[in-house]
């Protein structure tokens, strides 16, 4: 920590600008209730099945039966992990006739997904 505290006493102006950014980070800072429903996103995000029926779904809207057929599962699981995708705002359904629709819920989890996929480097 003195080690720290010494390379940033070196330039006294650097240590105005970190003591600032630190403040305003500390100010912008989420509540921790949003910081953990932040996380639980992810989490969601994070498990493998979940994201191959997000990258189908950036396709466009499908049904269950296609949506596995996308990712190479079965109705029952993909069904099971849409749900759980739907109970956290990530997918978003509609019904069709005797259909039901999933498609991506906003151009927010778009993001995500693409960006993800850009970071490692498969665009």
């Amino acid at each position: 920590m003195d080690e720290e505290k010494k390379i940033c006493t070196d330039n006294e102006s650097d240590v105005c600008e970190h003591e600032m950014l630190a403040q305003r980070a500390r100010k912008n800072m989420p509540a921790d209730d949003i910081v953990e429903s932040m996380c639980g996103a992810f989490r969601v995000l994070g498990e493998p099945s979940r994201m191959k029926i997000l990258l189908a779904l950036m396709e466009g809207e499908m049904c269950v039966y296609h949506i596995a057929q996308a990712v190479g599962g079965n109705q029952s699981n993909v069904s099971h992990q849409l749900r759980v995708l739907k109970d956290n705002k990530i997918v978003r359904s509609r019904k069709d006739g005797k259909n039901v629709l999933y498609s991506v819920a906003d151009e927010h989890v778009a993001s995500i997904v693409l960006m993800s996929k850009a970071h490692q480097h498969c665009e």
